[in-house]
């Protein structure tokens, strides 16, 4: 393979010195070359966006860090897709769309020097960083106490979903809230042949790595890093991909680490690309809203994920399954095993159709917009220390079904709920919790227990099951 050396083309790992331009030089040599791998030394490497061309390797040597410019003029906007739905961002530093073959390998290090982007909440900072944050200059927001890192930020955040309704949707109607425009880290729209090998992503303005539309991704040795309180600092975002193993990686994240969706209601369903074929073997996530979690964007559907041999220690949810009425789309097929979690500030598992659904919710009748989840198994998994074991709750109108945990053992505060769900089998199940009952259960049909073992009695059963135990 023909490599070309960025610091051939003009970069000085200096730290200071705009590369952007010997960036892009070194991978349009080696594109117009018929493709190859960009090398970068050691150093550090000042630059803005890094645009990918087909058949590239960028390799990010071990003692080097790609730092992304903190100027928000560096980064165009674009018409784009963010949370599942369109819109406008500023570019990602990392950006390739209909590509085929392109790889990052190496084991530096990429830097989105996020904290230039993201917004702050008071309450996850002690005062003594809080304090230091205001004293840096930027914008408080005293109502719901959020630092801001220039008013137009915060005018952004209170504007963007009027500008989203704006149809055509154009670059320049957002032009006026640029700054609240943080882009992904990385960003690789549609592209066929993906492999990220090696290196750590960081400190990210909005999520992490966010991988759109994509076929035939490898991802391996892989260390992706927030600040426990990056607001939108997802690690990973699988959404809409096809072909997927994500292996022997480490997250640390201020929001869910790996996620799987496929876009949000409406615009989801009508692009009806699903998110399949996706194992997630050997990974270790130390903190994070959830350790693996599918949704709340899953309208266009997910199915055939496999997840195995990981560890989830200190995250909010260890197995997290979300949706709510509006998203339609089916999760199925979901195979699980070998898990160990430890710490776990909510439910160790979770299957939840009533994600961010504030009072008591409004039934509707089954339409496009009712959300599926069936045909679930999981077995093997551990779990010390959490607040709930487990929490399994459809809706009256469209019960989670098929649904078989099995082989678990499990210390918590509080045991098992199940609300609204068919065909549910908890075979060699022990919970070992600290206040009773150990199973809750409302409107279940067709629940079966097999060597079921708990703290307490199995409350909550008399006129919420249908048919036999």
């Amino acid at each position: 393979m023909t490599t070309w050396n960025i610091t051939q083309h003009g970069a000085v790992g200096d730290g200071k010195t705009d590369c952007t331009k010997a960036f892009s030089a070194a991978i349009e040599a080696a594109s117009k070359a018929g493709g190859g791998r960009v090398d970068v030394p050691p150093g550090a490497y000042l630059t803005g966006p890094i645009i990918f061309r087909s058949d590239i390797e960028l390799n990010v040597q071990r003692g080097a860090t790609v730092m992304f410019s903190r100027n928000y003029d560096d980064y165009p906007m674009v018409v784009t897709d963010y949370e599942g739905e369109p819109t406008v961002r500023c570019i990602s530093p990392l950006w390739a769309e209909n590509l085929q073959n392109i790889s990052i390998t190496g084991e530096g290090i990429f830097d989105g020097q996020g904290e230039a982007w993201r917004p702050v909440k008071k309450f996850k900072m002690s005062e003594q960083q809080w304090s230091q944050l205001i004293a840096s200059g930027g914008f408080v927001e005293e109502g719901r106490k959020m630092w801001w890192p220039t008013a137009a930020a915060y005018e952004g955040d209170r504007t963007i979903e009027k500008l989203n309704k704006i149809s055509p949707m154009r670059v320049e109607t957002f032009k006026h809230v640029r700054d609240f425009l943080r882009p992904n880290l990385l960003k690789f729209t549609n592209c066929r042949g993906v492999r990220l090998e090696g290196p750590t992503f960081r400190n990210s303005a909005a999520w992490n790595v966010h991988l759109l539309l994509c076929e035939d991704v490898v991802m391996r040795n892989v260390t992706i890093l927030n600040p426990w309180f990056s607001t939108n600092g997802d690690g990973l975002d699988l959404d809409a991909c096809r072909n997927a193993t994500i292996s022997h990686s480490l997250f640390d994240c201020g929001d869910d680490a790996i996620c799987i969706k496929s876009g949000k209601d409406e615009p989801g369903r009508i692009r009806g690309r699903a998110c399949e074929n996706i194992t997630v073997e050997n990974c270790t996530v130390l903190h994070g809203h959830g350790g693996v979690t599918v949704g709340s964007e899953m309208s266009g559907g997910v199915r055939n994920l496999h997840v195995r041999n990981c560890i989830f220690k200190g995250t909010d949810i260890g197995l997290r399954f979300k949706s709510t009425r509006g998203r339609g789309g089916t999760v199925e097929n979901i195979d699980i095993s070998n898990i160990v979690m430890s710490d776990i500030r909510h439910e160790a598992i979770s299957l939840n159709l009533y994600y961010w659904v504030k009072g008591e919710p409004k039934p509707e009748p089954v339409s496009e917009r009712t959300p599926i989840f069936r045909d679930f198994h999981m077995r093997n998994i551990t779990c010390e220390r959490a607040k709930a074991a487990i929490e399994i709750r459809g809706l009256p109108e469209m019960p989670i079904d098929n649904i078989t945990i099995e082989n678990v053992r499990m210390t918590a505060e509080t045991g098992a709920t199940i609300i609204d769900a068919t065909n549910v089998t908890l075979s060699s199940v022990h919970l070992k919790c600290e206040k009773s009952p150990a199973l809750r259960c409302n409107n279940v049909e067709n629940l079966r227990l097999d060597r079921f073992e708990g703290a307490g009695p199995l409350d909550g059963l008399a006129g919420g099951l249908v048919g036999d135990l």
